[in-house]
């Protein structure tokens, strides 16, 4: 069994939902304090946190990542139980088997490996682990970003191992994400019988055409890294439950996944000039989970291609898809920052897993990406 394969194992039987750890950064604690590295814990308030370092010199490489995973859903779906690694047919199932405990798994072998190899390399490895990441991804990565700025601790690199991979491992590393706008907008109108309409004032009726609006506005048209912002609606509530009784408001939470080439205040402007235009009562609160950010393409781009190529044979794709990552925290910093794991294609399902040839290659791909940094 590969070393690899062992360790995401043991992560797996972890129950670590969302923010629990469960014992997954003690375990990997474990095996960094045997490599020497200066382990820092950091918990604010019912998060737990890990910075670990090995070194003082620049450049410092950073592996990030998560040991949170979101809930199994009704376990009678599964196939396996979700917090018992299982193989079959050449896959190993489990919750976090691919979100993201393989990218861990990976990268700590990867380091081991490289030391054996490069015991007085020039330069530091960090490591820098939440538990935060599928919740409300306040008190992890973000928190511990900032401890670090205000001591003038620079990362240089960054690698994220999200399951950035479409249909085989490597062929997609993502360089940026979009930025997420939440919105939740109250319509406001009268509550009455149905029978009788003329004395009451129905929200929906009312924001029918407004959000017909919001849904076919096109917001920009995107740019070379990015598709186009979307605009979607994930909620809809109004009424008492009964039948005869025309609503007294309207609830709805909508979001956008926004590129570079709009800002956030533009959009909130834009969304209040059509609310207006309407002439409807209002409320509506913004919630900002995170701006778009866009790596430049330096020294870690072109290590990872390189080591990708090599490895796989397989010329990556740089993208900004998917939905937002901690990068969002790191990126600002200046750091150079890439996603770079497993294939996604069962993230956050019933039966997730991941192909078992792929996690020493995905070591592989990280220790040479190492060497080529160092």
């Amino acid at each position: 069994m590969s070393a690899t394969l062992e360790l995401l194992k043991q992560l797996i039987r972890q129950p670590s939902i969302t923010p629990d750890d469960a014992g997954c950064q003690t375990l990997l604690s474990k095996r960094l304090e045997a490599l020497n590295f200066r382990l820092e814990p950091m918990r604010f308030e019912d998060v737990d946190n890990l910075w670990a370092r090995l070194g003082e010199q620049a450049p410092l490489i950073v592996f990030a990542g998560h040991t949170d995973v979101v809930p199994p859903g009704p376990l009678e779906k599964w196939t396996f139980p979700p917090f018992e690694p299982t193989i079959q047919n050449n896959y190993l199932y489990g919750r976090g088997s691919a979100d993201m405990k393989s990218g861990l798994a990976a990268m700590l072998i990867a380091t081991e490996n490289f030391l054996k190899k490069n015991p007085h390399f020039t330069g530091s490895i960090g490591f820098l682990i939440t538990s935060d990441e599928e919740g409300p991804s306040i008190n992890g990565t973000q928190k511990v970003i900032e401890k670090l700025v205000e001591r003038g601790e620079k990362i240089d690199y960054c690698i994220i191992g999200e399951a950035s991979s479409e249909n085989k491992l490597g062929d997609q590393i993502r360089v940026g994400r979009r930025g997420s706008l939440h919105g939740k907008l109250t319509i406001h109108g009268k509550q009455g019988h149905v029978a009788f309409p003329d004395l009451a004032h129905n929200p929906i009726h009312t924001s029918a055409l407004t959000l017909h609006e919001l849904a076919n506005e096109v917001w920009d048209q995107g740019n070379d890294y990015f598709p186009k912002t979307t605009f979607q609606i994930s909620n809809l509530h109004a009424g008492t439950g009964a039948a005869n009784v025309i609503p007294g408001t309207l609830e709805i939470l909508f979001n956008f996944r926004f590129s570079t080439a709009v800002t956030v205040d533009e959009l909130k402007e834009r969304v209040l000039n059509i609310l207006t235009k309407h002439k409807i009562k209002f409320d509506l609160d913004w919630n900002l989970s995170g701006n778009p950010f866009l790596t430049k393409q330096g020294k870690l781009v072109n290590a990872a291609r390189k080591a990708i190529h090599t490895i796989t044979g397989l010329d990556p794709v740089l993208s900004t898809g998917g939905g937002t990552s901690d990068g969002r925290f790191i990126a600002p910093t200046g750091a150079e920052v890439i996603e770079l794991g497993p294939v996604n294609r069962t993230v956050h399902q019933v039966d997730e897993c991941t192909l078992i040839s792929d996690l020493d290659v995905l070591a592989k791909i990280y220790e040479s990406i190492m060497e080529k940094i160092f």
